[in-house]
């Protein structure tokens, strides 16, 4: 039996594209590259509803990722309009309600930090470049490997101590961002004009989540693999 922690990686989805003109999972290798690197076993995770269960009582750890798809209208403070869930949020909702409930260390990148605070009651701006003053391009074009702007790390939270700083620099691809953030949600970091850029969860043992793509940044010593290593650490904690 492996020693490693088995961190379960939720996979995107696609209905359609240049792999398959059918409905099919996809996600970048480099998720995989950066929990083995950080010390887990890493499996990806389809959606089957009737698994969830048995996937949680199996996996040590979870990452929810990023990915570009629409989430219901409400939670962009939208009235429901009646138009069907996208089968991705549909698992990974419940999925990882349930993960914070069993106190499941988990991490949750770009989409995953929103889904993550959505399942404690937060709503999400669906366009910040049109509906707030961004002094920052967060929908940027630079490639995934190169910083794009600096972040701000609050001093006492659980990214703090994994950074080491207060002041890293992140890649970024998004456009959207947390509106309204309930109590029981900290916020660790923000961009320069304000956007949420990490949250941790401190009734939780280990539940991060960060808006940029940590995944890409994964020399030893960089706080981005430290990330993971703290993910990893914390799902080992009670094998």
């Amino acid at each position: 039996m492996s020693k490693r922690p088995l961190i379960g990686l939720l996979l995107d989805y696609e209905h359609q594209g240049s792999f398959s003109k059918r409905p099919h999972y996809a996600i970048r290798t480099a998720y995989f590259d950066a929990i083995w690197k950080a010390g887990g076993l890493p499996v990806g995770l389809p959606y089957v509803a009737e698994a969830r269960a048995d996937y949680l009582n199996t996996i040590d750890g979870l990452i929810v990722p990023g990915g570009f798809y629409p989430f219901p209208p409400e939670i962009y403070s939208l009235p429901a309009d009646g138009s069907p869930v996208h089968p991705r949020f549909e698992f990974e909702q419940t999925l990882m309600i349930q993960a914070l409930d069993k106190d499941l260390p988990t991490l949750g990148v770009c989409a995953g930090l929103q889904v993550m605070a959505v399942a404690r009651g937060a709503t999400i701006w669906s366009d910040i470049a049109n509906q707030l003053d961004c002094a920052v391009d967060h929908l940027n074009e630079k490639p995934a490997e190169e910083a794009a702007h600096a972040i701000t790390i609050e001093q006492g939270t659980k990214l703090f101590r994994i950074a080491g700083a207060t002041e890293i620099s992140v890649n970024t691809a998004h456009n959207e961002a947390l509106r309204v953030i309930p109590d029981g949600i900290t916020v660790s970091a923000r961009a320069p004009d304000g956007i949420v850029e990490a949250i941790e969860l401190p009734d939780r043992r280990f539940a991060i989540g960060v808006q940029w793509h940590p995944e890409f940044f994964l020399d030893d010593g960089d706080p981005n693999l430290g990330l993971f290593e703290a993910l990893v650490r914390a799902a080992g904690d009670d094998r």
